[in-house]
Parts: structure tokens; C-alpha cells; sequence
């Protein structure tokens, strides 16, 4: 699985909340991803941050 935060993040922590092994807070403010590849074990949890972040500016595929 990859996973992509795109421009539409409104920087509300609820994914690093959820799931920091695969997301952090860039300089920037916005959400960002340790890693495009997410290791098997992480999947259902990086799904879980996708699925309930309010703008879906989490993309998985």
C-alpha cells in the first residue's frame, strides 16, 4: 500500500494521532508521511486515518 497526504490537509493532527509510525506534522504545518510504502502491518491502521480524515486528503492505494 501507498499512502499520500495531498494539498487539501487542514493540518487537524487527527492522522498523526492515529497512526504517527506513518504521519508527521511538516514544517510546513500540513500533514506528511514518513514513508510513501506502508508496511503491511500498519495497512488497516493508515485505512483507519484515510477514512475519518475530514477533507480526505489522505489518499491510499
Amino acid at each position: 500500500m501507498n499512502v499520500h497526504v495531498n494539498a487539501d490537509c487542514i493540518s487537524c493532527g487527527l492522522c498523526v494521532s492515529t497512526c504517527p509510525d506513518v504521519f508527521h506534522i511538516t514544517e510546513g504545518g500540513t500533514a506528511g508521511v514518513c514513508s510513501r510504502q506502508v508496511p503491511p502491518e500498519l495497512e488497516d491502521v493508515v485505512q483507519q486515518a484515510a477514512d475519518t480524515c475530514p477533507v480526505s486528503a489522505i489518499e491510499v492505494g
